[in-house]
């Protein structure tokens, strides 16, 4: 079973916004840390427009144009 839950870390500790299923009792678990979106701060987070745009120049840096009678075949691609 996959589940997101919400938790506040305090004083070393993690605080679940809701209580677990007893069927977990005792099981190891494996916890992914994301911090909240809405609760970052500091100087790395960036205003949106300013992410966009590098986004776009990294794109920009990575696209190619294909020929105009380019035609993708699926069915060629997996005959190999």
């Amino acid at each position: 079973m996959d589940r997101v839950l919400q938790a506040t870390y305090h004083d070393g500790s993690l605080v679940l916004d809701e209580k677990l299923d007893a069927s977990l009792e005792g099981k190891k678990l494996r916890i992914v840390v994301l911090e909240d979106a809405d609760q970052q701060r500091g100087k790395d987070r960036q205003p949106v427009e300013l992410r966009k745009q590098r986004f776009l120049e990294q794109l920009q840096q990575h696209s190619f144009k294909l020929p105009e009678d380019y035609h993708f075949n699926r069915d060629e691609l997996y005959e190999r």
